[in-house]
């Protein structure tokens, strides 16, 4: 998955850590270690050490339990949550699909802020109820002040934000239109993306200082994904509308199950047809499964005219194919997370209508919005 590493389950959510992960953790447990050895002297190097170890832990379970905040509220609503991974800028809570209504969204969104403010007030509590001293009040107020940080920081109003997602909702709930709020969010992001970089790029030009590099790097990650936002946005409103049956391919490859081979060798292959995979049909016209031109070489040529197309196809699992009327959108997202190219499409009955490209897609959204000549 991307090169992250599983390392088990969250309340049945798979859970992964990016390499890049342990890079922070090592910074950030050497920085507090060393911050906690000049505070307090008597602190051995090994134990300062082992507490900026625990520190870091524990500031990085806060980020887990900002992201678990988002998918508690997104399972109540029957969404599932495919994984939460750690990574160089936090965390990620990856959903199954986007909330239902606004109001949804923002609960969703507002979900993992609440819930880093809840524990800064936790560990502000502990530290004054209990009076702790010394190393311990030190890291106390270390996790306060870095889940208040954290709840603050991402309420910033741009994608891929939290604030980012609470905009889009109100966005979503003026307009009645979801990826117009996600477009605005977006470029809302990619606003405070080039001004965290100009933060982080101008005391380096004007004063060689790396003191704000880390905003050069925050910078970048807003950017890009605010504009990755952006453009799924418009790209999923020019899909409304649309079903998999309008971007189905015109003369799709689908031959009978009844075909001998030789009749499919003659009529579909040598015919200056393209194709290299066939979808094949029944009598009634549903699809029963699929054909490759390379299967024709497990039968000898002199059995092709004996030997019929549903004795070599391989089935089709009714999993690999989508419903007619199923919105584009959706299919489009089904194409990303299984990684296909191509799917077959049918009716309620089963009957095959034909198979559905991506690059159909991009063919469609073109004649659909190509202005027409003047």
């Amino acid at each position: 998955m991307n090169g992250t590493i599983r390392v088990g389950n969250l309340f049945g959510i798979p859970f992964y850590i990016h390499p890049s992960w342990f890079l922070v953790l090592g910074l950030v447990a050497w920085s507090y270690s060393s911050g906690l050895a000049a505070q307090f002297p008597q602190l051995s190097g090994g134990l300062a050490l082992l507490l900026g170890l625990i520190t870091a832990l524990s500031l990085f379970a806060s980020v887990v339990a900002h992201e678990l905040g988002h998918s508690f509220v997104a399972i109540r609503q029957g969404i599932d949550v495919k994984s939460i991974t750690l990574f160089i800028f936090g965390g990620l809570a990856s959903l199954e699909k986007e909330s239902e209504t606004p109001a949804e969204a923002f609960w969703v969104a507002i979900a993992g802020p609440l819930v880093s403010l809840l524990l800064c007030g936790i560990f502000t509590a502990i530290g004054v109820t209990t009076a702790a001293s010394g190393p311990l009040a030190a890291i106390l107020g270390v996790l306060a002040a870095v889940n208040l940080a954290l709840a603050l920081f991402n309420l910033i109003p741009g994608l891929p934000l939290d604030g980012g997602n609470i905009l889009k909702a109100l966005v979503w709930k003026i307009t009645g239109n979801p990826y117009k709020g996600m477009t605005f969010a977006g470029r809302v992001g990619q606003i405070f993306g080039w001004v965290a970089i100009a933060s982080g790029l101008l005391p380096l030009l004007l004063f060689g200082s790396f003191a704000n590099f880390w905003n050069l790097l925050v910078g970048f990650f807003l950017l890009q994904n605010a504009g990755n936002a952006a453009q799924y946005a418009r790209v999923q409103e020019q899909l409304t509308g649309l079903t998999a049956a309008d971007a189905v391919t015109a003369n799709s490859p689908i031959v009978s199950a009844n075909l001998s081979l030789r009749e499919f060798a003659d009529e579909q292959i040598i015919s200056a047809q393209d194709w290299r995979k066939f979808l094949v049909t029944d009598n009634e016209g549903q699809l029963v499964g699929a054909i490759a031109v390379n299967d024709l070489r497990t039968i000898p040529t002199t059995l092709w005219s004996e030997t019929q197309v549903r004795e070599v196809m391989r089935p089709i699992a009714q999993t690999t194919t989508v419903t007619s009327d199923r919105p584009l959108s959706e299919v489009v997202q089904l194409l990303e997370q299984q990684n296909l190219s191509a799917l077959p499409v049918i009716r309620e009955n089963g009957v095959l209508v034909g198979i559905l490209e991506k690059a159909a897609i991009i063919q469609l959204l073109q004649r659909k919005y190509q202005p027409n000549p003047a």
